[in-house]
């Protein structure tokens, strides 16, 4: 214990951080426009972790209607928002004509294979590796008193799919041989 109090505050608190995933650092953003900040406190042997505005930081509760949110509860809102994009027809049929008419090999079958592979594997993902996903797939979430709303990146869904395809193709001829 005295070793761990014995190391810099600003080094005990960037090593805490990184052991804690926030899933969607830097692209959440509240009604006033500002980033939320991952954050978390204890309670015992409990963690809670959320996201906070910096404008309660700098001006306290009420100085901005969704000042703090659990960061489970809206992670997983965000992951339930992007499987039910995996599922729209027309998301699978847009993104296979764009891989199509980006001299790809692979067309709409491929992508619906690939978003359809990807919701029962998110679960199995490492906390990383559901990050970069997330990152690669959102460009800003904005969160505010009605609920939350998602900006897709379209290159990236078109770069997720190109490479769960990919990893799919190589695992057919791994099988074959």
């Amino acid at each position: 214990m005295h070793a761990i109090l014995a190391e810099r505050p600003r080094k005990r608190a960037a090593r805490t951080r990184a052991d804690t995933p926030a899933l969607l650092k830097g692209l959440l953003f509240g009604p006033d426009g500002a980033a939320f900040s991952p954050s978390h406190t204890r309670s015992g042997d409990k963690l809670y972790r959320y996201y906070v505005s910096p404008t309660v930081l700098q001006h306290g509760a009420g100085s901005c209607p969704v000042g703090r949110v659990p960061a489970g509860e809206i992670e997983a809102a965000v992951i339930d928002q992007l499987r039910a994009v995996f599922r729209q027809p027309e998301i699978v049929t847009g993104t296979g004509r764009a891989l199509r008419s980006a001299a790809s090999n692979l067309g709409e079958d491929e992508a619906r294979k690939a978003l359809q592979q990807l919701d029962p594997l998110w679960d199995e993902l490492f906390p990383a590796e559901q990050a970069r996903i997330v990152a690669l797939l959102v460009e800003r979430v904005d969160v505010g008193l009605g609920g939350l709303s998602l900006r897709l990146r379209r290159d990236g869904l078109l770069g997720l799919v190109a490479e769960l395809a990919r990893r799919d193709a190589s695992q057919s001829r791994e099988q074959v041989a």
